[in-house]
């Protein structure tokens, strides 16, 4: 598809991917190839609007099959919102090939438990990180912190937690290099 074709076919993206876009744009520009942990999903498209190739991991356990996130020859891997749901995503951040790596996780939030869904056992958080934990994570496993960014995730409904939604962060977007 032609570049012209792609800007036309460009999709507003969802607010919550607002944020993503700018901080992925902003630390890799366009034209680049990606390898996203995780399956394709709206996100990995939208992106391509935008003039990225983006290749996506097919579903196998990270915490099991970490080696996939090698497979690949690309300039950055991405991985929005999946390290909270690993048990070692230590092992996955060792064994990503690629010099450049963004990635984004919910923060945990004092005022909410981490999330849970009884009905699916992938569907929820093993992690729910503080930033100075991720970074030490990311530290630990060999990268550099180079950007971050931390978004709210504001929703609407009333009360008390809505309300602390609109002012506490509730995403962190890191930036790394090897």
């Amino acid at each position: 598809m032609l570049e012209k074709e792609k800007k036309m076919k460009r999709v507003t993206p969802k607010k919550r991917y607002k944020h993503t876009i700018a901080f992925v744009q902003s630390v890799l520009p366009a034209p680049a190839t990606i390898l996203d942990l995780g399956v394709r999903n709206e996100l990995s498209e939208i992106l391509e609007t935008y003039g990225y190739t983006v290749y996506n991991t097919q579903g196998e356990d990270l915490d099991i099959d970490y080696a996939k996130a090698a497979d690949y020859e690309v300039d950055a891997v991405t991985s929005f919102e999946v390290f909270e749901h690993l048990l070692a995503p230590f092992n996955v951040l060792r064994a990503v090939k690629a010099d450049k790596l963004i990635t984004t996780v919910p923060l945990k939030l004092w005022f909410a438990k981490a999330y849970r869904n009884e009905k699916d056992e992938w569907d929820q958080h093993f992690h729910e990180f503080e930033d100075w934990q991720f970074d030490w994570l990311l530290k630990k496993s060999g990268w550099k912190i180079r950007k971050t960014e931390k978004w709210t995730s504001p929703i609407k409904k009333i009360g008390f937690r809505p309300i602390l939604r609109r002012y506490v962060p509730r995403f962190y977007a890191v930036y790394a290099e090897r």
